[in-house]
């Protein structure tokens, strides 16, 4: 992923944060502290903040989102995995913390595990629109890597290279989910 491209899924990232929050109002300052020290850049204090917070409300899943989110801004992507991996496993019908693993999948190239995470985030909120766009942003990411393979396997191809060209059409730098 490029800069610009990794700043926008920041961005949509903070903003999905924030609008997970927005129903939280009883424990709005420990959000508002968060995504304070989110905004500021203050990873660590963030971070201590978020997991402050769990200790004493450990299956609040806006705060664990949140502690992911800040993972994720903080460049600790193993970590951000682990923590949107358990929001799946414990509240599978919220399609966000889905929706974020096929981000930080898809920016380690492992296209297939987006795929399955962006799937699962349809199936459980199949009106999520953001959800949809990225999985067709994968599929043609996937669709792109299965022609150049068929070129490479077989030279004389000349359909997979034209199907190709069409791809980067739409997506003229590498599709990366938001």
């Amino acid at each position: 992923m490029t800069q610009v491209t990794v700043l926008a899924h920041a961005l949509r990232l903070l903003a999905l944060a924030g609008a997970l929050l927005l129903p939280a109002a009883a424990f709005a300052d420990d959000y508002a502290d968060v995504n304070l020290l989110l905004r500021s850049g203050k990873y660590a204090e963030a971070l201590a903040k978020a997991d402050q917070y769990i200790t004493t409300k450990p299956r609040d899943p806006q705060m664990r989102f949140l502690k992911g989110v800040v993972q994720t801004q903080a460049g600790r992507t193993a970590d951000a995995i682990t923590t949107f991996t358990q929001l799946t496993e414990e509240f599978p019908e919220l399609p966000e913390p889905y929706n974020n693993l096929a981000v930080l999948y898809a920016g380690r190239s492992e296209f297939d595990k987006a795929r399955s995470s962006l799937e699962a985030a349809v199936r459980a909120n199949p009106g999520y629109a953001i959800a949809n766009e990225n999985l067709g942003d994968v599929y043609a990411k996937l669709a792109a890597m299965s022609y150049a393979k068929a070129q490479q396997l077989d030279p004389a191809n000349t359909s997979a290279p034209r199907k190709q060209a069409l791809v980067r059409q739409l997506f003229p730098a590498a599709p990366a989910p938001k």
